[in-house]
């Protein structure tokens, strides 16, 4: 009786304990590409992941993109709110891949495999770099300086340490709103409201490419490694990483992933537009005649057309923007491809203009709870700019925090500025994350002011 009380338990805890191995199944990259699609989490930011003109971008996005590409998968993306949700959720397993450069710390390696990506950061200086300007070109020529970062930061700590080590003398200023972000001090430096701030290389390095009017050149720490992981458990999917990044590193998909993101001029054209002095009196481009075609039966002034078009591409046919925008109505792919367009299409200025129209109406029937029609076309300028989701986002915001959604100035454009924040864009109301929105602003102003210089030539006003 005792043998048999005895045999039944150890059957029973050897069939218990096969079953609980059997709970736990393989994934790796096999399973990844048996399935099809592989899930990347990542950070909204002006490096890794944003929406512009509702099409994804960012230099880590893209990146992954490639690697989908080449294996036959479909990307799927979820957004974390910080570096260390990022951790977090990749060992819950709600991602196989952490697509953002985190920074390689040993006691990590237990649980995490850094592959993929590879990249050496460092922290810099910006400083104004115009003409005439005396630059710092040693870490000695920051004492008496006054240098702006972020309270609690890693930049206010190196600074702090760096004050140290050169025995003091370095005037630092902390900026403690939640509204200002490190990009928003490179942009003061910039624009000349103070004289230097401190952030990641890549950070600037970007940032060079809105303000070209600013040094990046002087690093203020050492070296650190940093990368992109997967869960310690998917080997298989590391080594396809690792494999993947040595053969691409230096192809023309990847060096054109570069440009774009760190090289490219984000900047919007320069200097005013002379009219050509062989158009007639009253017109204002080569292309008035198209305009007037494709405003006539709409409720928009072919002067208006033709500041949307002057805007995007200075009545140039052959430009196309850092983004993929294109044509002289600066249609993106998608965009284009959602009004029957083919990429090709878009150099057509005729078609081109058509479709503008179209994307124009398509605008105005979402705004359409904006009963002034010259405040609804501020909305519709932004959003032709920006993409609809970053302006509902703002109404959103703007609604939260009481102001008016349906008000541009003071209001809806506040927000829209506030959504390069993540206090702004990581709130649940908003569903488009990250957004630089300084230039959106600019844009609704120069359009609004271009049309009605438009019409003052064409005898309108």
């Amino acid at each position: 009786m005792r043998f048999s009380i005895a045999f039944f338990l150890v059957c029973f805890c050897l069939f218990f304990s096969c079953k609980k191995k059997q709970e736990v199944p393989v994934y790796d990259f096999e399973q990844i590409k048996e399935k099809g699609e592989l899930t990347i989490i990542t950070l909204n930011s002006s490096t890794s992941y944003f929406i512009y003109k509702e099409e994804a971008m960012g230099y880590d996005y893209d990146l992954a993109q490639d690697f989908c590409d080449h294996h036959g998968l479909k990307l799927n993306v979820k957004v974390a709110e910080n570096t260390s949700k990022l951790i977090e959720m990749l060992k819950r397993g709600e991602g196989d891949l952490i697509a953002y450069a985190v920074p390689v710390q040993n006691e990590l390696k237990d649980s995490l495999r850094y592959s993929g990506l590879q990249q050496i950061t460092r922290q810099v200086l910006v400083q104004q770099a115009n003409k005439g300007d005396t630059l710092i070109q040693d870490v000695t020529g920051l004492i008496g300086k006054d240098v702006y970062v972020e309270g609690g930061t890693k930049y206010h700590q190196r600074l702090v340490n760096l004050d140290s080590e050169l025995g003091g003398g370095i005037q630092i200023h902390t900026v403690n709103e939640d509204t200002i972000t490190s990009e928003d001090l490179i942009e003061m430096v910039a624009i000349g409201k103070i004289k230097y701030t401190v952030c990641d290389e890549y950070i600037a390095k970007l940032n060079r490419t809105y303000y070209r009017n600013i040094d990046i050149s002087l690093p203020i720490s050492f070296e650190q490694r940093a990368s992109w992981a997967v869960r310690k458990d998917t080997p298989e999917l590391a080594k396809a990483l690792d494999e993947w990044f040595i053969e691409n590193d230096n192809t023309p998909v990847y060096q054109s992933i570069i440009k774009k993101y760190f090289e490219l001029s984000k900047q919007p054209f320069d200097g005013d537009y002379t009219i050509p002095k062989n158009l007639p009196k009253g017109a204002v481009s080569p292309y008035d005649d198209l305009f007037k075609k494709h405003a006539s039966g709409t409720k928009y002034e072919w002067q208006f057309l033709a500041a949307i078009c002057y805007h995007e591409s200075r009545f140039q046919n052959n430009l196309t923007s850092w983004a993929g925008a294109a044509g002289i109505m600066g249609l993106m792919p998608k965009t284009a491809a959602s009004l029957g367009l083919t990429s090709e299409d878009r150099m057509n200025p005729d078609l081109s203009i058509g479709a503008a129209v179209e994307l124009l109406d398509r605008l105005d029937k979402i705004f359409r709870k904006i009963q002034d029609i010259k405040e609804r076309e501020k909305f519709i300028l932004a959003a032709y700019n920006a993409g609809n989701g970053h302006i509902n986002d703002a109404q959103a915001l703007a609604e939260k925090y009481g102001a008016n959604p349906y008000v541009w100035e003071g209001n809806v454009q506040k927000y829209l500025e506030l959504k390069s924040n993540p206090e702004y864009y990581n709130d649940p109301v908003c569903k488009s994350g990250y957004f630089r929105g300084g230039e959106t602003m600019k844009y609704v102003t120069s359009v609004i002011s271009t049309m009605e210089r438009f019409e003052r030539i064409s005898g309108k006003k």
